[in-house]
């Protein structure tokens, strides 16, 4: 709590939550701009965390695994298949699945940030 005019008023804050991909570190061949740009999205998360802490922004990276989206199908062909060849048939996770995860997020008490929350399909190894 802050003292402001002689009363007590709360901080306010809102949280940011960024999407990144499961390990970040990986890149794949025929994907440079994809495995650049979440490799930023990471950074850039980190670094706004540290920025505005002091002024209680909380800065979250959600970063899922594979998930069953139609972007999927939105891939050149040999992308699809090399996709398909490293997660056959698995259970990927859902976009609700994600969604749940950014609501944990956004619900902890406002003296807990989540910087990373990593989540991927059981059968993802």
């Amino acid at each position: 709590m802050r003292v402001a005019a002689g009363r007590r008023t709360p901080w306010r804050s809102s949280p940011v939550v960024d999407q990144g991909v499961q390990a970040p570190q990986a890149a794949f061949a025929m994907s440079a701009v994809y495995c650049a740009t979440k490799f930023a999205v990471g950074a850039f998360s980190e670094a706004l965390r540290q920025e505005l802490a002091s002024r209680h922004v909380r800065v979250s990276v959600v970063e899922p695994g594979s998930v069953d989206t139609e972007l999927r199908t939105h891939n050149a062909a040999p992308v699809q298949q090399q996709l398909e060849a490293y997660f056959g048939d698995i259970d990927r996770l859902q976009s609700q699945d994600v969604a749940d995860a950014v609501g944990y997020i956004v619900t902890r008490p406002r003296h807990v940030a989540v910087a990373e929350l990593l989540i991927r399909p059981t059968e993802q190894v």
